[in-house]
């Protein structure tokens, strides 16, 4: 500030993620957009939330706090599935833990608040975005309030926030009351008695929140409708205002979402004079370990339209897809190379989906989606326009062009759906043979979570005869092209709808296809999802029928069978077939998952003895 003569900042971002000047990063975008709209910017990274002096190191700003938890929900950031403590942070100095307290945004504006009563403060991010109405908090196990009525904060931005920002920016350069700012696009806000400005609209009312905290049937199935209505409502094109009243006469409002950015200003913010680094003050730890990971990374597009129910960027980020132009994407991996420890690769040119590079559809190319319908699922929508030509003319265009400034190879590492690759008939097979010559490191990751049917069907995933499509023709185009090159699957086990039952069959295919998985993702039940709506309901909200949740005991059971080769799980995997009365899998034969011999030791004995009366 000195430097730049600044008397005071005109914002101040409060962050929970180490301060990284970078695309990726919530601070740095949000930060650079406003700095180049001509707002002064000061950033307080990680503040000691003990201390409220640590909100005063910049001063008092002109116009107001914004406020986020950083790139993950400050629970997800310290706490696995099985809600254990995690030992690494990697979005912290040397990926130490402890910089940031749990429900980080409470803890920020309540700091804030003590020593600056009266300075408008602005929450986002993934955490706010995602908590912005009452919803399961998997932690505590209950339904907490709305993010915006715990903080006391003036206003919430969810969603990509650039729009929302800037327009709540000028109107406070404008001198307009943070009390007063009450219809922007992409922003909650909060009001005591009902609010009179819906007297006149078109809006919704969302089940009270004294009537879904509840655990009766009826408390349930009214938190189920509650969320539908909110996905209902996720169309920019279509959205109505939706109010919602908690106890005593308060009432949280959305306005309808923020419509997505163009082409044109996407490129923009992606183009804005990031340093691409770490602050300096995290050399000594050794930097931020997030930023290895996308140091190198080229982000094509925003949204999603895949709908996997156990994924929130449909809620945050939007179904409609926006693709950057291959121009955008040169001039950013020219930037690249220019960086000192570049090495001439480029380490991935995706998104949420690498190969959803383009709108999906007509009403998708206006910012909008279907409200009422899924593009993929259950059946592909009849309007979805399936084509990979774009995205490989940019791939080939980068490949050409960036051979002459010193990149060497550019990978694909960002998730690849491979139904909607199948679905492609004419540029499907010229997309996956250029992905295997050019993109890939030896291996490709892709996400079939499942083969049971109905597990398939409660995660909105493809069928696992789809799978095995794909997973045939990228062999067959490996052997043409004689690459030896493998395909990792992920799978996750405990998400609703999925049985015990279902994960033994699951283990037998992986035993059969002799491929056992390093990694299973364990179902983690998040804010904003489809999936922890059945967690927290026993309810398929899409038809409000009854759905299997499995108990903690049977997630571990589910866990432990799809790792059935690793000793340490042996006990559990045996515990588990016992109770699904499929001890037929456990003996000498070789499609037996626990393996004995003949002569199998004492110890044996007392450990299978021991795993079946515990499961009676």
């Amino acid at each position: 500030m000195h430097d730049r003569k600044w008397q005071c900042c005109d914002f101040i971002f409060v962050s929970g993620d180490a301060y990284i000047d970078h695309p990726s990063f919530a601070g740095g975008v949000i930060s650079r957009v406003l700095e180049c709209a001509g707002f002064k910017v000061g950033i307080i990274p990680q503040p000691d939330w003990t201390h409220s002096v640590s909100y005063t190191v910049l001063g008092r700003p002109r116009l107001g706090f914004l406020v986020g938890s950083g790139n993950m929900d400050s629970l997800v950031a310290h706490y696995t599935a099985a809600k254990k403590r995690r030992s690494e942070d990697a979005y912290s100095p040397g990926g130490k833990p402890g910089f940031r307290p749990d429900r980080a945004i409470l803890k920020y504006v309540e700091g804030i608040r003590s020593v600056y009563k009266d300075v408008p403060v602005i929450i986002g991010g993934i955490e706010a975005s995602l908590r912005r109405f009452a919803h399961y908090d998997y932690w505590s196990d209950t339904v907490r309030r709305s993010i915006l009525l715990d903080s006391k904060a003036d206003l919430l931005v969810y969603g990509m926030g650039e729009s929302p920002i800037l327009e709540i920016a000028d109107r406070l350069e404008k001198n307009q009351d943070i009390r007063t700012i009450r219809n922007i696009r992409g922003t909650c806000i909060r009001s005591q008695g009902f609010p009179q400005e819906l007297v006149n609209e078109d809006w919704v009312r969302l089940p009270a929140y004294e009537s879904i905290k509840g655990t009766d049937p009826q408390g349930l199935r009214q938190y189920a409708e509650h969320f539908m209505l909110q996905r209902l409502n996720g169309d920019p094109k279509s959205a109505r205002i939706l109010a919602e009243l908690n106890d005593g006469d308060r009432w949280v409002i959305q306005n309808p979402p923020a419509f997505p950015l163009s082409q044109v200003k996407l490129d923009e913010v992606y183009e804005l004079p990031y340093t691409r680094k770490a602050h300096p003050m995290y050399d000594a730890d050794g930097g931020v370990p997030a930023l290895k990971e996308v140091s190198f990374s080229l982000t094509s597009s925003r949204g999603c339209f895949g709908g996997c129910s156990f994924c929130a960027i449909a809620f945050h980020q939007g179904r409609a897809v926006t693709g950057r132009t291959r121009e955008s994407l040169f001039r950013e991996a020219r930037i690249l190379t220019d960086q000192e420890d570049f090495k001439g690769y480029i380490h991935d040119v995706g998104g949420p989906t690498a190969n959803f590079y383009r709108p999906g559809c007509t009403r998708q190319a206006e910012g909008g989606f279907c409200p009422d319908r899924e593009c993929l699922y259950p059946q592909p929508c009849p309007k979805l326009r399936v084509s990979h030509r774009d995205y490989l003319e940019t791939l080939r265009f980068l490949r050409n062009q960036g051979s002459m400034k010193g990149i060497k190879k550019i990978f694909i590492r960002s998730g690849i759906r491979f139904d909607y690759l199948e679905m492609d008939k004419r540029y499907g097979n010229l997309f996956l043979e250029n992905l295997c010559r050019y993109h890939l490191s030896g291996q490709l990751k892709v996400a079939p979570e499942h083969r049971a049917p109905l597990a398939l069907n409660a995660m909105g995933k493809s069928r696992a005869e789809t799978y095995e499509k794909f997973k045939r023709d990228y062999e067959e185009i490996n052997r043409k092209l004689n690459l030896k090159q493998y395909l990792i699957p992920y799978f996750m086990s405990g998400h609703p709808g999925t049985a015990l039952e279902d994960a033994i069959e699951l283990a037998l295919y992986l035993k059969k296809s002799r491929f056992i998985p390093e990694q299973v993702q364990d179902f983690y039940p998040t804010p904003g999802t489809l999936s922890t709506v059945m967690y927290r309901t026993g309810l398929d909200p899409r038809t409000m029928q009854p759905i299997h949740v499995p108990s903690a005991k049977e997630k571990q059971f589910q866990r432990s069978l799809l790792h059935f080769n690793k000793p340490e799980q042996h006990a559990l995997v045996i515990e588990a077939l016992t109770q699904a009365g499929r001890q037929d899998l456990i003996g000498t034969k070789p499609e037996c998952l626990i393996q004995r011999k003949k002569n199998r030791n004492r110890e044996e004995d007392n450990r299978l003895r021991q795993a079946r009366k515990s499961s009676h």
